[in-house]
């Protein structure tokens, strides 16, 4: 009979997601939903993502620590946990802390960028939301997720 694990064993990792290869995985974190049907909207057409959503922090760290996803898209204002606090528990967990993050907020002053970039985010864009500029960020993301693997 097998024996069960001490219990001070650490929990068990989840197991890695199978991928498609050419297919990635976003995962967007953001509790409007109208901020999320727009972003499934303009990333419908890449054939190269695979949407996860997230309504607040919380799940979204969950969601990444299962699914591993290339890149996640985050809003800055979140509630229970800001942005900035899931960023910094993304960072400082191994499962996760290799996922590159990108910010999307309404705060778009230029001290609230500087803050975004200085905090760990790959990139910092703001809403409303510039197609091209979203594009090119989850690009960047993903070339960077690539040269991680």
């Amino acid at each position: 009979m097998p024996q069960p694990p001490p219990r001070d064993a650490a929990p068990a990792l989840p197991a890695p997601v199978q991928r498609k290869p050419g297919l990635h995985t976003l995962l967007y974190i953001e509790d409007n939903p109208a901020n999320m049907e727009l972003v499934e909207q303009l990333i419908a057409d890449r054939t190269d993502l695979r949407l996860l959503k997230a309504g607040n922090g919380s799940s979204g760290i969950e969601l990444a620590r299962i699914h591993q996803p290339q890149v996640i898209l985050m809003d800055i204002n979140l509630p229970c946990i800001t942005g900035f606090q899931a960023l910094k528990i993304l960072h400082e967990d191994p499962v996760t802390n290799h996922i590159p993050v990108l910010a999307l907020s309404a705060n778009a002053m230029p001290h609230d960028i500087a803050k975004g970039l200085a905090a760990g985010f790959l990139r910092y864009l703001t809403k409303p939301i510039k197609l091209d500029e979203l594009m090119q960020a989850l690009d960047a993301a993903l070339a960077v997720a690539r040269k991680l693997q």
